[in-house]
């Protein structure tokens, strides 16, 4: 319900087709239907439904987890044993790592319990509760007929819902959104504090492949990392070395018996945000103004970091995890634009509301649904201009250059006087010190400057373009960049520390409102809140369509279950083992073996360059009891419907073994968030006889094996 920050793009919508077939989808388990599970049984799913879901006894749902702010986890013993993806468990493994002990690069096995890591700020956080409030919500939002104003009394109506549940400091507890912003559910989660590293394949496994392989198949990436949960008398706790592993209420068994094309495969996890349900003009404002600028900033601001991370060591260490982040959704944009015209997304959108329009003409629906898709375009045209401003000045300036966030939370720091307030703000600065080189962010402030300037309207840009910039450097950024890093303390953790231990409070306030680098960030938030202003007249417009566009689609299709967006709630996809055709004549086989590895391998690159010790096992085809008639399973896919925030959502076969980790989506169906493709999309799986393989084999580490039920 909370409208999409306009500073992160306008809101979007998805077109959606009338038909939804029961096997495409991010179904909430507590609303599967009479559909849903018949498809599953023909699919080949075994189990009675209670022992997928259910708040009444132990089921499978039990065992999956958020992990961290944006993954899904799984947890596998019946201490507190957790398996996630590689880059899910990046940050922590690079929060770790130093020159000394590159945990990236060489991997972590922890040998005992004692060894295994505390990562503070990490998090793993249980669903115990979810219960649908649409009739509570809506029957105060009765009469109410502009939607910023229904918008805030739902947003209020939620967080008192939310509070009423009295969950404590160890609970979080939200009211969120769904369908459209047509129904309601409460959601409730422990969340657990204390969680430790546990085990890491290097990044020549974890990684294998790097941004060439990335979102591509065939894939041959080992994505995986362990971590455990402890808690205090089983309950979640803040770190303490007295805290034991956790016992959970349920935890999956690990099947070692493989697969075969078109078995049964189902994914349970926390997908992030799709938009099926976007019309043909929010198609073409994502491509136009929001993909469009992302690539062309965050490709230059990455071409800058990769040059100083290839030259440095402890430089790639600290910025191995920001460069991640930035490069998978820049190349998920690229995808995604590439797919959206390579199947016309937009020619059928608009077949969609011609069909949409024509059902409300023949039923006598104007006075109710007349209005939508023309408000609609309109909303979309007369805002693209101030959406694709701001994604250019969020992109380059709020999340391009580093300075600009720092001098933020800085300002915000000397500013305040709540002492638990500052407490919390210093903790997110140190944060930001530990991974960051002023001298890399002042090569990176000129270039984003100078691509904000070209996108931004002279009367929309930042003043300090004018006043300083132009007036005091000929508009040249660079020098503009020495004198911002040459005279600010904010890039410099040592002159901060000193400047706000030594000085008075006021004095180091008043300090930080003449710094360079607050004037800077002062600027470019005026400058956001004027393209907001913009923006925001018609964003209110755009949430109206989509609530009445989807309300007009159940209307109009009452036989048809279209499943809600994913919005990084628990999801469950259902689908089958299966290869696909990528192109004419082409046909990709629905796995990958080691060969593929020994293939790829190559010590000249960053990206597949492989440990000598890696490579002999699979030369020698020591595979142990994971391989499948002499061959080692490293990746498979599936047709299941995922998107971000699925990354370590576990695979589980008819029987509801654990079969694999699901980390990526394929480079032909990267459209999938706006459109499922049922004939291209895939999941990117790791199978997790490769993961039993690297834990027993590469790290020697059996007593992790032993935890687990295999079957």
């Amino acid at each position: 319900m909370k409208i999409k920050s306009i500073l992160l793009g306008a809101a979007i919508l998805l077109g959606a087709s009338g038909v939804a077939k029961a096997d495409k989808g991010m179904w909430l388990l507590n609303e599967l239907n009479k559909e849903n599970v018949e498809r599953m049984r023909e699919l080949g799913f075994t189990l009675p439904l209670d022992s997928l879901y259910s708040f009444d006894k132990p089921s499978i749902a039990n065992a999956v987890v958020i992990f961290g702010g944006g993954c899904t986890g799984i947890t596998v013993s019946e201490q507190g044993l957790i398996f996630t993806n590689h880059h899910c468990g990046y940050g922590a493994i690079q929060s770790q790592s130093t020159v000394d002990h590159d945990y990236l690069r060489d991997g972590f096995v922890a040998r005992t319990m004692g060894e295994e890591l505390p990562i503070p700020g990490l998090s793993v956080k249980y669903l115990r509760k979810i219960e649908k409030v649409t009739d509570k919500v809506e029957a105060q939002l009765k009469g109410i007929t502009d939607e910023m104003e229904r918008l805030t009394k739902a947003q209020e109506i939620c967080n008192k819902l939310a509070k009423e549940q009295n969950a404590g400091d160890d609970q979080l507890c939200i009211v969120e959104p769904f369908y459209s912003n047509n129904e309601y559910f409460l959601i409730v989660y422990d969340v657990f504090k204390d969680v430790r590293m546990v085990f890491a394949p290097p990044s020549s496994v974890g990684k294998f492949g790097g941004d060439t392989d990335n979102w591509m198949w065939p894939r041959h990436t080992g994505d995986f990392s362990v971590f455990r949960v402890y808690a205090s008398n089983n309950r979640p706790a803040e770190y303490s070395k007295d805290n034991k592993p956790y016992k959970p209420v349920y935890y999956a068994a690990v099947s070692t018996q493989g697969y075969k094309a078109d078995d049964y495969a189902m994914t349970i996890g926390f997908p992030g945000s799709t938009d099926r349900y976007l019309t043909s003009w929010g198609v073409e404002d994502r491509i136009e103004n929001e993909n469009n600028p992302r690539i062309e900033v965050r490709g230059i601001k990455q071409a800058i970091w990769k040059e100083a991370m290839s030259a440095d060591q402890a430089t790639r260490i600290k910025y191995a995890s920001k460069y991640a982040q930035s490069a998978n959704y820049w190349k998920n944009s690229i995808g995604m634009n590439r797919g959206l015209a390579r199947l016309d997304v937009i020619g059928r959108k608009r077949a969609e509301e011609k069909a949409f329009a024509e059902w409300i003409r023949k039923n006598g629906k104007e006075a109710v649904y007349g209005d939508v898709l023309p408000s609609l375009e309109k909303a979309y045209r007369e805002g693209a201009a101030a959406n694709k401003q701001m994604t250019y000045l969020h992109e380059a300036l709020f999340g391009g250059t580093e300075v600009i966030r720092l001098a933020q939370m800085i300002n915000a720091f000397a500013s305040n006087s709540n002492a638990e307030a500052r407490e919390r703000i210093l903790k997110g600065i140190d944060g930001i010190y530990k991974d960051y080189l002023p001298s890399l962010d002042r090569k990176v402030l000129p270039a984003m400057l100078d691509v904000a300037r070209q996108h931004i309207p002279a009367d929309k840009l930042p003043d300090v373009f004018a006043k300083v910039i132009d007036k005091k450097f000929k508009g040249d950024t660079k020098k503009y960049a020495d004198y911002v890093f040459g005279k600010s303390i904010i890039p410099y953790d040592n002159k901060f520390q000193a400047a706000y231990k030594q000085m008075p409070a006021d004095k180091f306030a008043k300090l930080m409102e003449k710094d360079p680098a607050v004037e800077l960030a002062n600027s470019v938030i005026a400058s956001a809140r004027a393209i907001q202003a913009d923006a925001m007249a018609h964003a209110y417009s755009i949430e109206r369509g989509k609530r009445l566009f989807f309300a007009g689609l159940r209307e109009m299709n009452p036989d048809k279950a279209l499943p809600s967006d994913a919005n990084f709630t628990m999801r469950m996809s259902y689908g089958s083992i299966k290869g696909y055709e990528p192109q004419d004549g082409a046909w990709y086989n629905y796995y990958t073996t080691g060969k593929g590895v020994l293939e790829k391998q190559d010590p000249k690159s960053d990206e597949f360059a492989v440990q000598e010790n890696i490579l002999d096992l699979f030369r020698t085809k020591n595979y142990g009891p994971y391989a499948e008639n002499g061959q080692l399973h490293v990746a498979f896919l599936s047709n299941n419907d995922i998107t971000g925030g699925n990354s370590g959502s576990p695979v589980f076969d008819k029987n509801g073994r654990l079969i694999g980790l699901a980390f990526d989506g394929n480079w032909e169906a990267m459209s999938g968030d706006i459109e499922f493709e049922p004939d291209l999309q895939r999941t990117i799986s790791v199978d997790i006889r490769y993961v039993l393989f690297m834990i027993d084999k590469w790290g020697q580490c059996p007593r992790l094996i032993q935890e687990l039920k295999l079957m």
